[in-house]
């Protein structure tokens, strides 16, 4: 039997168009799927490492001498909610 020349199986030229056209387009679709995983977990990975914590950041601007031991004690108390005594000048 000869299946391509013949209409035993109902597909003509249209409807090997159309199945190399999906195939293309769900091979595409995987591809860009992978590569769109790989692009969104890398960029995650970056951004937590690149960015310091306020407490980090406060910690150096202290050990520069940016600012000195008591604007530091305000400071971190202010980040982690704790209330500051009253100083009358």
């Amino acid at each position: 039997m000869m299946w391509w020349y013949g209409n035993g199986n109902g597909m003509d030229g249209w409807g090997y168009g159309l199945m190399a056209v999906s195939m293309v387009l769900f091979w595409g679709l995987v591809i860009y799927g992978v590569i769109a995983m790989v692009r969104y977990l890398g960029r995650q990975d970056r951004s937590v490492a690149a960015r310091p914590t306020p407490e980090q950041v406060l910690a150096e601007r202290f050990a520069h001498g940016q600012i000195d031991e008591q604007e530091y004690q305000q400071r971190l108390d202010a980040l982690h909610g704790r209330p500051r005594p009253l100083v009358k000048p």
